[in-house]
Order: C-alpha cells, then structure tokens, then sequence
C-alpha cells in the first residue's frame, strides 16, 4: 500500500468540491439562461491550515527556545567575565595603592632616620628640653639620635643657653668659642636650632657621624 500525505488529500478533496461546484455553477447558470462570468478556481492553489504540520510547529517552538536559551547563556558568561575582569582590576589597583604607600612609608622612615639638616622651626622666646630634642631628632635623624643625646646630654645638659666658665665653651655642643657657631646663623645664642645644626656638621666632619664622636668622647671625655 502506497502512502498518501495529508495534503495530497486534502488538495484532492478540494479539487474535487471546486470541480463539482463548477460543474453545479455551469449548470445552475445553464438553466437560468445565464452565462457564468467568475472564472473558475484552478486546482491546487487553496491555501491550507495544514499546510505546516503539528511536528513541525512543535520543533520550531524547541528550536526558538534553544536559541533563547544560548543567548541567555552568552549574556550570563558576559556578565561573568566583565565581573571578573572588573575584579582583577580592582585587586590590581589596590595592590598598587599599597605599593605606593608603603614606598611613601618607607621613604618617610628613611627621612626620619637620616634627619634633616634643612629643617626650619618657628623662632620662640624660649625652649623646653622637650622641644629642643624634638628638633634634635628631627634634624639629627632616628639613627644618630642616640649618639648624639648621649653627647649633648654631659657637656649642656640639654641646655641651649649653657655656658663654660672655664673656656667660655657655649650651647649645647659646647662650641669653643660659640662664635663657631654663627657659620649656619647669627642667632646661635638663642636659637637651639642653629646649635644643633652646627654640632651636627661638626660630628659629621670630624668623626663621621654622631655615633663616630661619641666613641671618641667614650675614650676621651671630650670630643
């Protein structure tokens, strides 16, 4: 037994209800002694509801469905890798704020540990011991502090103003004579600054550093 498709059928169907209508239109217009004036409908150009069977419908749907699915899919692995990318991003980002900051810490504790034989403080009328080696450490650096009080401390006893009766010695390095002193500025009998500055200098040429002339002063009682 051949198959015969659903559509073969149905064309052959309405071919045969078009044929007999025709036929039943011919006569109809034959016995009222008319002519027919529609043209008759050729076979085979009826439009069919079944023309796309139900199989078919139902695969499209899947394949409409698969191709949403993916595209859903391709955004969801966008959107992953833009929040990853943007992730990387910002752990680089931190990771070279840290570098920054930690270098600008690094380069602020080798200033402090080197001092600054430039700095500058405001003039006052007088000065604490406090205040004094707070400039101290600041000028002298973290390093040589140390050495540097230890010296400051038995000839003046942190004393800017300190004099030696004997030798006429004067401030807190004991510069001899205190004259000395003004090479970095005139105001050297009341500004500790300006002393410091000039003991600094003074240590560093002569020994080395602060730490160089405390040895000597270790050995000697005097630098």
């Amino acid at each position: 037994m051949s198959r015969i498709s659903v559509r073969g059928l149905a064309v052959a169907s309405a071919t045969a209800v078009t044929t007999v209508g025709a036929v039943v239109g011919v006569a109809s217009g034959a016995e009222n002694g008319g002519s027919t004036t529609e043209p008759v409908e050729a076979a085979g150009t009826t439009t069919l509801l079944a023309d796309i069977p139900a199989g078919n419908q139902v695969q499209q749907a899947s394949l409409t469905e698969q191709v949403q699915a993916q595209s859903d899919a391709a955004d969801t692995a966008a959107r992953q890798s833009a929040e990853q990318a943007a992730r990387m991003q910002a752990a680089k980002d931190a990771a070279a704020k840290k570098k920054a900051a930690d270098a600008a810490a690094k380069a602020r504790e080798q200033a402090a540990s080197r001092g600054d034989s430039r700095a500058s403080f405001p003039t006052q009328a007088s000065y604490t011991i406090a205040e004094v080696q707070a400039m101290a450490k600041q000028i002298v650096g973290s390093n040589q502090f140390a050495c540097f009080s230890n010296i400051v401390t038995r000839e003046s006893g942190w004393r800017y103003t300190a004099v030696n009766p004997s030798s006429g010695a004067y401030g807190l390095v004991q510069a001899n004579p205190g004259t000395k002193m003004a090479s970095v500025a005139s105001d050297w009998r009341t500004n500790p600054a300006t002393q410091i500055k000039w003991g600094l200098n003074y240590m560093n040429v002569r020994y080395g550093s602060p730490c160089g002339a405390w040895q000597f002063w270790q050995a000697h009682s005097s630098y």
